[in-house]
């Protein structure tokens, strides 16, 4: 289950409260009785493993964009036609 920080607009209290996705949200201060807001901070989700940028599937990662544009015209022009191949005698 999530945790939600939350703050007293009055008193300034702040804490953290563990709740599920189904249930409302805190609107009431546990220590003063006035309004809550929830407080929004950085996400708690870190994307770990290879795959998630543009430049991990490449065999070039390190390297610019003109140089992996470069490489693919290079090899398009320098291949060779494949032989044509000889009919079968039966």
């Amino acid at each position: 289950m999530p945790t939600y920080a939350y703050a007293c607009t009055s008193c300034g209290h702040q804490f953290d409260a563990v709740q599920s996705f189904a249930e409302n949200a805190l609107t009431i201060c546990p220590e003063c009785g006035g309004a809550l807001r929830k407080q929004y901070g950085s996400i708690g989700v870190t994307f770990n493993g290879s795959g998630f940028y543009r430049t991990d599937s490449r065999s070039n990662a390190g390297g610019s964009k003109d140089a992996s544009t470069s490489s693919k015209s290079e090899s398009s022009t320098s291949a060779k036609p494949a032989p044509a191949a000889a009919p079968a005698s039966s």
